[in-house]
Parts: C-alpha cells; structure tokens; sequence
C-alpha cells in the first residue's frame, strides 16, 4: 500500500470514530424514573381521586423500561411524615389514576387540609423524590342532595331538589349536566351555524334560603340530559379557597321533547289601501316578529264584523305558514269592517293562542 493510500485509510478511521478502538467512557445511568409534576386531586363525599400523568424518561433522558413503582401517600401537616396508602405498577406515559376512600378519622370532624404525593421507584427502589402535591380538604362532607327532579318548561329544565333546614342552608349547589344523545350536525357556516353543543356542562346555585331550585335555560329541545347534583362547602385556608363537595346525588333523566307552542304574536296593526290604478283595494297587516327559535311561520284569521251577521273566525293566510310578520289581504270588499288575528306556528305543529285583535274598514269607492 503507498504512503498516499495508507493517509487516506488513516483519516477515514478518524472519521469512524477510531475504526473500533474505544471512546470515552459514558456514566451509567441510575434509572431514576423522573418525578410527576401533575398530580392532582378531587374529592367527592368520601372519596378521593388521584389522576397523573407518568413519565416516559427516566431523570438522565434514558427511556424508561417496564412498569415502575407508584407510592401513593398523604400527609396531614408539614411535621408529619406521608402516611402511605398503597403501590401501584403503572407503565411508562400511561395516565395514573387511584381512588382513595378516606377513613373515619379523615372523613369528620371539621375542614382541615390534606396533601397527597405520588413517588417513582425504579427496580432497585430508589426514586428521584415526591411529587407536587395535590390538596384537598378532609373533614366532614356537606350531606347529599336529595329528592332532585326535572321539569321541562318552555324556557328551559326547572330542576328541585330537597331544602336543607335553615341552620344549614350555608352550601352551593352544583348541577352537573351531560348530553345523552349524539350531537346533531348543524351548519358550521351561513345564517343558521350554531357552535356544537357541550357534552358536559355545569351550573353553580349560590347559598341561600331560596336554594333549592333552578331553571338551565342553556338546553336544545330534542336532546336527552341527565342532571346530578353536589352541596359544595368552600373553605379558604391562607390565600387559597379549597372546595369540599358531597357525594353526587342519583341521576335524574329527562327527554326534552317540544311540545309547547311558540310565543303569541305581539303588536298587530291592519292598514287599508284603497283601490287605484286597476288594483283591487286592499288591507295591508304587519307585527312584531316572535323570537321562539323552532318558529315555523304564521297563520292570519279574519272576521267580517260589518255584516249583519257577523262571520265567524276563518283562516285567510295560505295553508304554508307566513314566514314574514306581515300579510297583504286582497280578498277583502269596499266599505266593510273587517277583524283580524294573528297565531304563531312551531317546527312542532304546535299553533300558539290568537293576537289581539286589530280591526280595519275598507273605504268605500
């Protein structure tokens, strides 16, 4: 081999990291599963749940490999130790979740803090410390709602539930509603777009005597809600309010099928045109538009009230609702005395009761 050959072979084992020979040594890795940063906590009646996400790297960077230990505890007091409550083995980036009963002594008495922490172990049981901690209260929880029932009204779901005897009217009330029915698909662009319904929602009823009802004016008629309710104690403890809520009540289910016709029409006025340049005369009617969102359209009823028997109610509008909140009558004679009401259809079939009445004459030619 030439000595202009053998500097190349030369480089380009440089360039291989060494053509096998060794590099520098790297540290071994202590497989420390990295801490949880996201625990958090909720407390309902007299359970706890723990939720968290794990880590899928160890505290060098390394992938972690296999289930690590999870160490759950709680602490009462910054001078007292974590009081562990149970190991679980939970896979790497996998959602962690415990639910954890209080016991008696947690469970009564009065409002008071408690920490909970969450700790890695690895194969050799060594970790890299506790969690965040996540707080919630102990102590006794707000008794349960019952007697909770739903009403459908025209303006919504008015739900009751059992009052409280006053000396314990001191708690909110959350109601917590969840769709059962699939979303429809409504236009996503153009006059009628909607934003798509919520699959959950919830309303807050403050403390006070009169607590024991509410109207969730926020449904969609022809879905399928079922409603829970809690009592909620808040509790500040330093510059930090904590909730303390009670076991969720039974569900209630209701079926919000619109059978309710839409508002009366408001506002009627008739005005007469008479007849010129070969029109026939006519009797023009206008009145305020109603706002119920299944609207369908409008139906006009006249009466000729000059007669000398005066006709009974008849419908003069097309069998097709009026869309609009006006009507031109055209099939009308000079000189009488005509009445006229207005009624408003829904989407369901269902006619609202007749306006007032607005009369008009005819002029005579």
């Amino acid at each position: 081999m030439g000595t202009e050959a053998l500097a190349l072979v030369l480089v380009a084992c440089a360039a291989l990291a060494g053509c096998g020979m060794p590099g520098a040594p790297q540290p071994p890795s202590l497989n420390l599963p990295a801490r949880v940063t996201n625990l958090s906590a909720v407390r309902t009646g007299d359970q706890v749940t723990l939720t968290w996400k794990m880590p899928k790297r160890n505290t060098d960077k390394t992938p972690m490999n296999g289930n690590a230990s999870v160490h759950v505890c709680r602490n009462q007091s910054a001078a007292s130790a974590c009081s562990t409550v149970t190991t679980l083995q939970v896979a790497p980036d996998a959602e962690g979740a415990f639910t954890d009963t209080l016991p008696s002594q947690l469970a009564s008495g009065s409002p008071r803090p408690l920490t909970y922490f969450v700790e890695l172990d690895n194969r050799k049981g060594r970790s890299a410390g506790l969690s965040n901690g996540a707080e919630i209260l102990a102590g006794q929880a707000p008794p349960s709602v019952v007697g909770l029932s739903a009403e459908l009204r025209s303006d919504g779901v008015l739900l009751i539930w059992a009052p409280l005897p006053p000396a314990q009217q001191s708690f909110a009330i959350r109601l917590q509603r969840k769709l059962l029915t699939p979303p429809a698909k409504k236009p996503t662009q153009g006059p009628l777009s909607q934003p798509a319904e919520p699959l959950e929602q919830t309303l807050l009823v403050e403390a006070g005597p009169h607590a024991d009802r509410a109207l969730d004016t926020h449904i969609h008629f022809g879905e399928v809600y079922d409603y829970v309710a809690q009592r909620v104690a808040r509790v500040s403890i330093g510059d930090q309010t904590l909730e303390l809520a009670s076991a969720p009540s039974s569900p209630v289910r209701i079926d919000t099928v619109n059978v309710f016709p839409p508002e009366v029409p408001r506002g009627l006025a008739a005005v007469a045109t008479p007849g010129e340049n070969g029109k026939p005369p006519a009797i023009d009617l206008n009145w305020l538009p109603v706002s119920s969102p299944d609207l369908a359209g409008y139906i006009v009823y006249r009466r000729d009230i000059s007669a000398a028997i005066p006709s009974s109610w008849q419908r003069v509008s097309p069998m097709k609702p009026i869309i609009g909140p006006g009507y031109h009558d055209a099939e009308v004679q000079p000189g009488h005395t005509y009445a006229y009401a207005v009624s408003a259809i829904g989407q369901n079939g269902h006619e609202s009761a007749r306006s007032a009445e607005a009369q008009e004459t005819v002029p005579a030619p």
